[in-house]
């Protein structure tokens, strides 16, 4: 989301981009310095489990636009924090898209996930493909959507909903396993691989994703769903393989073992989720960075930015360590 921003606080002068983030232990505002001083930024830090507050922001800011972003996304944690991923992912969005209608905005964004598909070894998902969540995170997210979607059937309240791809690049909390297991080499550490390994993910890259919103924006049409997807795809022990080749420089199958430690497997580890993207492709869009471009950029970022969470070393760890979620406020 913080590359959206400074990609719209860049090439949108005449617009005014409203920042509402609550600040969460994987958030960090260095990730929006380059913007921070711009008149057309605001940044205003707030909850969108919070209706008073919610309402309020969009009769006093007059909003047009809404792209939504904000969730608990850690599927590892997900598992330990169901009820937490439930109200933030479910009844925040609740909360956002009601007071969106009644402000009567004009495109009302949701940012969903490709793991609301379930997991698959050879059927590729398009839009039309049922919902079959396998973990408490891809669940809350396809609940979520069916609140979304319910605005545009109910009311014609114009939504669009993007299902992506893993997501990669600079700004990201390194819980995420590209930057986990970056990190971890930086500081001579195994990666920590869940179960087998053989898991495929597809891996898009940050500006590349950048482009795709700013796609839906212009180009999304009321009510639709799209998915962001690539083609490139790789096994997570294929992924710690690549990253210690980079890192470790070197290419010895013997060597690159010895950097990788199997741990134990979350509670479920789907496959696969292949997509088919060619809604997007017709909008005009397809992904640009090639793998090595990107990653590269990556490994560059984190060397420098890997303190910029104040608990990022937390995020280390094989399986999460969180504080736990200690009260629902709210009805």
């Amino acid at each position: 989301a913080s590359h959206v921003v400074v990609s719209l606080v860049k090439n949108y002068p005449n617009y005014l981009i409203i920042n509402l983030d609550k600040l969460d232990y994987c958030a960090s505002l260095k990730n929006l310095e380059t913007v921070s001083e711009k008149e057309n930024y605001k940044f205003i830090q707030g909850d969108i489990c919070e209706p008073d507050f919610i309402k309020q922001l969009f009769e006093t800011e007059k909003i047009d636009i809404v792209l939504h972003f904000a969730a608990q996304t850690h599927v590892d944690l997900s598992f330990w924090h169901a009820l937490e991923f439930t109200y933030v992912n479910v009844y925040g969005t609740n909360v956002l898209v009601a007071a969106a209608h009644e402000a009567n905005v004009e495109k009302f964004v949701y940012v969903s996930t490709d793991e609301v598909y379930g997991g698959s070894t050879d059927e590729e998902f398009d839009e039309s493909s049922p919902k079959r969540p396998t973990n408490p995170y891809a669940s809350s997210k396809a609940a979520a959507e069916c609140f979304v979607q319910s605005y545009w059937e109910r009311y014609q309240f114009p939504v669009v909903i993007t299902r992506s791809s893993n997501v990669y690049g600079p700004h990201q909390y390194p819980e995420k396993v590209i930057p986990k297991f970056i990190s971890l080499l930086q500081q001579n550490r195994k990666c920590c691989i869940h179960g087998s390994g053989l898991q495929r993910r597809n891996f898009l890259y940050a500006a590349d994703v950048v482009e795709a919103f700013l796609t839906v924006l212009k180009e999304g049409k009321p009510g639709e769903i799209y998915n962001i997807g690539t083609n490139f795809e790789m096994s997570i022990a294929q992924l710690a393989k690549e990253l210690i080749h980079l890192i470790k420089k070197t290419s010895s199958e013997s060597e690159m073992e010895h950097w990788m430690d199997y741990v134990k497997d979350r509670p479920t580890n789907d496959l696969r989720y292949p997509m088919n993207s060619e809604k997007m492709h017709n909008l005009g869009w397809r992904p640009k960075v090639p793998w090595k471009e990107g990653i590269k950029k990556t490994i560059e970022w984190y060397k420098e930015n890997f303190h910029n969470w104040k608990n990022s070393e937390k995020a280390l760890e094989p399986f999460p360590v969180t504080e736990p979620f200690a009260q629902l406020s709210g009805p």
